[in-house]
C-alpha cells in the first residue's frame, strides 16, 4: 500500500489491474484502517480515472454473494448518493412507484454516509427486514414487484470499510461504485450521479453492457432529478439536456425537496408521498424520477405516457400496497 499511495500522491493513477489487486486485498482485510483512509482521501481531492472505477467495480463483483433474479426482468433505480442535498429519498420512493406501476425492482442500497437516511435507513425504520435468502428475495418480487439488497450482506468483504466511511461522513468512491455493483445484475438501470465527470464514466461503462439505463445528473449538484434547474440524462440513445418545463413539470426550490434532519422526518415524508398526502412539489419529483425509469421498460411510450403510468401507481394506491406487501 505505501508504494501505491506514494504514486496516487505523486498524481499517477491506478491501471485497471492495479485498482483490481488494492480493493481485492482491501476486501480481504491486507491493509490497516489508517491505509485505507489515505487510500479513500486521494479520490477526494482528483477526479477517477475510468480504468479504477471499472477495476473496482470488478473486484466488488467478484467478492460480492450473487443473486441470480433473472427470471424477473428487474431494474435498479438508486443514486450514488453523496451530492450533499439532504432531499428525501427520492429515488427510492421512485422505485415503490416504478412496482406500484408493475415493474420489478430489484435496488441495491445502504445506509446514508453522507446523508442522514440513506434507503437502508428508511426501509428499516419501516419495517423491513434485511436478507441475501434468494427465495425470499424471489417472493418479494413475486408479490411485492420489489425486493431490497442492503449492500452489507452481499459484500461482506467491505466490513473493512464500512467504519472508515462512517467516520469520514463524506461521499468516497465508494458512492460511485454503489449502483454499478448490484449483485443481481439487473437488465434495466436508472441511476443518478453527482457531477458530471461521473456521468460521462458511467455512460462509458454502462455501454459495453447489455443494459437498458438512464443516467442523470442534476446541474445544479443533485443525483437525480431535483425540479430546481436543468439537468442531464444519458441514455442507450444518446444525451440530453433538459427543464423540468420540457417533462411537464414547473422549476421549484431546494427547500420543496428537503428531506429532514433524521430517519423519522425522511419516513414520515416517504410514507406521505406513498399514500398522495405529501406537497405537489415532492410527488412531482418522485414522478419526474419514476417516469424515466418506467421508460427504461418502455421506450416506445412518451415521456409524458409514462409519467402519467407513474402518477396512476400513486394515485390508486398501488405504490404504497407495494411497500405495504413488502413489509407484510
Amino acid at each position: 500500500m505505501k508504494h501505491t499511495l506514494n504514486n496516487l500522491f505523486e498524481h499517477k493513477t491506478l491501471s485497471e489491474q492495479n485498482a483490481y489487486d488494492i480493493l481485492t486485498r482491501i476486501g480481504k482485510g491486507d491493509f490497516n484502517h489508517s491505509q485505507i483512509a489515505a487510500f479513500l482521501t486521494v479520490y477526494l481531492m482528483r477526479n477517477i480515472s475510468v480504468e479504477e472505477l471499472t477495476g473496482f467495480r470488478n473486484a466488488l463483483l467478484d467478492l460480492c454473494l450473487k443473486i441470480d433474479l433473472s427470471e424477473f426482468n428487474t431494474i435498479d433505480v438508486c443514486g450514488t448518493g453523496g451530492d450533499g442535498k439532504d432531499t428525501f429519498n427520492i429515488s427510492t420512493l421512485s422505485a415503490f412507484v416504478v412496482a406500484g406501476a408493475g415493474y420489478k425492482v430489484a435496488k441495491h442500497g445502504n445506509y446514508g454516509v453522507s446523508s442522514s437516511c440513506g434507503s437502508s435507513n428508511v426501509l428499516e425504520y419501516l419495517g423491513y427486514q434485511f436478507t441475501n435468502d434468494e427465495s425470499i428475495l424471489k417472493s418479494q418480487l413475486d408479490e411485492a414487484n420489489f425486493c431490497m439488497m442492503h449492500a452489507p450482506l452481499f459484500h461482506p468483504a467491505m466490513k473493512n470499510v464500512a467504519p472508515i466511511r462512517k467516520e469520514l461522513g463524506i461521499k468516497t468512491f465508494f458512492n460511485m461504485l454503489g449502483p454499478l455493483v448490484n449483485p443481481s445484475n439487473p437488465q434495466n438501470q436508472l441511476v443518478g450521479v453527482f457531477n458530471l465527470e461521473i456521468a460521462r464514466i458511467y455512460n462509458y461503462l454502462l455501454q459495453s453492457s447489455d443494459k437498458k439505463y438512464t443516467i442523470l445528473h442534476s446541474l445544479d449538484g443533485y443525483d437525480e432529478i431535483s425540479l430546481t434547474g436543468k439537468f442531464k440524462a444519458i441514455s442507450n440513445n444518446g444525451e440530453t439536456l433538459l427543464s423540468p418545463e420540457n417533462i411537464g413539470f414547473k422549476t421549484q426550490m431546494q427547500e420543496d425537496i428537503f428531506g429532514g434532519n433524521t430517519v423519522k422526518d425522511a419516513s414520515k415524508i416517504f410514507i406521505n408521498v406513498l399514500n398522495n398526502e405529501c406537497t405537489q412539489k415532492q410527488k412531482n419529483a418522485v414522478l419526474a424520477n419514476s417516469s424515466f425509469a418506467i421508460k427504461c421498460f418502455e421506450p416506445n411510450k412518451t415521456l409524458a405516457e409514462c409519467t402519467d403510468i407513474a402518477q396512476e401507481s400513486i394515485d390508486s394506491g398501488k405504490a404504497y400496497q407495494s411497500l405495504k406487501k413488502l413489509i407484510a
